[in-house]
C-alpha cells in the first residue's frame, strides 16, 4: 500500500469520508474491531491493523474521520517521518507552510506536537515519533 500521508485528504489509497466498506475493501479485514459510545450517544467504530493503523469511523453512515499511523514507512512531504525527530518534522511541516504548532506534554508521558492548520499531531517519546493522528 501507498504509504504517503496527504494532510485533510487521507493516507494512500485510503481518503477520509471513505465508508468502512470501501477502505476494507483497500486494506482488507482488521485485526480488531471496536465501537465507543460517546455521551451524546454518537458511535465510533475502530478499525485496528497489526500495530501500525488505526482508522475511526463516525456519522450516521459512518465514514472515516482519522487516522492514527504508526507506520514506520510512512511519509510525509515526500520524507520518511518515523526516520525524523521532532526538531526535523517541526522544519518539515514548517517548510510546506504549515506554521502554527501547539506543543504539550501529556500526562501518560508523550509529547505532543499539533498543527492545527493541518489537522495532524504528532507524538513523541525520548524524540523519537511514535505516531501521527490525521483528520480531515
Amino acid at each position: 500500500m501507498n504509504s504517503e500521508i496527504k494532510i485533510k485528504q487521507g493516507y494512500g489509497d485510503i481518503k477520509f469520508d471513505m465508508p468502512i466498506e470501501e477502505v476494507v475493501a483497500v486494506l482488507g479485514e482488521p485485526n480488531g474491531v471496536e465501537t465507543i459510545e460517546n455521551a451524546a450517544d454518537e458511535t465510533t467504530t475502530v478499525l485496528r491493523y497489526e500495530d501500525t493503523l488505526t482508522l475511526f469511523f463516525e456519522g450516521d453512515c459512518p465514514t472515516l474521520s482519522c487516522i492514527d499511523i504508526a507506520d514506520e514507512e510512512a511519509t510525509l512531504f515526500g520524507q520518511k517521518i518515523f526516520e525524523m525527530g521532532e526538531k526535523e518534522i517541526v522544519k518539515l511541516m514548517v517548510d510546506n507552510q504549515y506554521f502554527e504548532q501547539d506543543v504539550d506534554n501529556e500526562e501518560w508521558g508523550e509529547r505532543r506536537v499539533t498543527f492545527g492548520e493541518g489537522n495532524i499531531d504528532f507524538y513523541f517519546e525520548d524524540d523519537e515519533l511514535l505516531s501521527a493522528i490525521i483528520g480531515k
